[in-house]
């Protein structure tokens, strides 16, 4: 098993796949062994925090061909491995996305519905930003009968919402509406100023904006701690 660290210059993008929402229990040799059953392997990384040496919840796998990476998505996406359900897409698809806010609650969920269910259904209306999630009990993991899925934009939390409200799946019917934002005071997600925002933002920020915006709030926040302590 090839499994030593690889430069992402050094990898053959087109035929590696992200594989993300990984158990704690994963190792790079079980990794190896489940992306076999798609095709010949070349390199399996999971990368590891420095001082914990355990993996950060995902990896790269990194195929012969490009055609055996696009089989390994369609056979092991969402796929349950330790109980989680895996994400598998393509290494250079797997950007950062950020949470513009269409997201959305389905409620009344039939127990035999996971989140494989819901990916396949909801994804049909736009890309899902986030792994769907089925709230379960922690100690049984048995569902409680709803969930959440995340789009990457309202157009299509609107047309999941308009289409699958009242529809059945699995023999019950659903509620899809936005979700309450966590610190709302009862706000739903959806609202014009979240639409609004994510409107400019996706009219004016280069693919880089994100991660350039969460650099410069961490230097003021740098500069700031050191004025502070600087003061004592």
């Amino acid at each position: 098993m090839q499994n030593a660290y690889k430069p992402t210059e050094e990898r053959n993008q087109q035929n590696t796949c992200y594989v993300g929402n990984l158990d704690d229990q994963v190792t790079e040799a079980l990794l190896w062994e489940l992306m076999l059953q798609a095709g010949p392997v070349v390199n399996i990384h999971l990368p590891k925090d420095r001082v914990t040496q355990s993996h950060q919840g995902f990896g790269f796998a990194e195929f012969q061909t490009e055609d055996d990476a696009e089989y390994a998505i369609k056979i092991m996406h969402m796929i349950k491995v330790f109980g989680k359900p895996i994400r598998v897409n393509k290494a250079s698809d797997n950007k950062r996305t950020v949470d513009v806010g269409a997201n959305l609650f389905i409620g009344n969920l039939d127990p035999e519905v996971d989140e494989k269910t819901l990916h396949d259904t909801f994804s049909a209306f736009g890309v899902i930003a986030q792994t769907p999630k089925v709230a379960r009990d922690a100690e049984v993991g048995v569902s409680k009968g709803y969930g959440f899925v995340a789009y990457d934009n309202f157009e299509s939390a609107d047309a999941a919402i308009e289409a699958m409200n009242g529809q059945f799946l699995g023999g019950k019917p659903i509620t899809v509406a936005y979700a309450f934002k966590k610190d709302g005071q009862g706000e739903r997600h959806g609202s014009a100023a979240e639409r609004l925002l994510a409107a400019q933002a996706q009219k004016n920020a280069p693919t880089h904006m994100p991660n350039r915006l969460f650099a410069e709030l961490r230097l003021l926040v740098c500069q700031e701690w050191h004025l502070a302590h600087r003061s004592l």
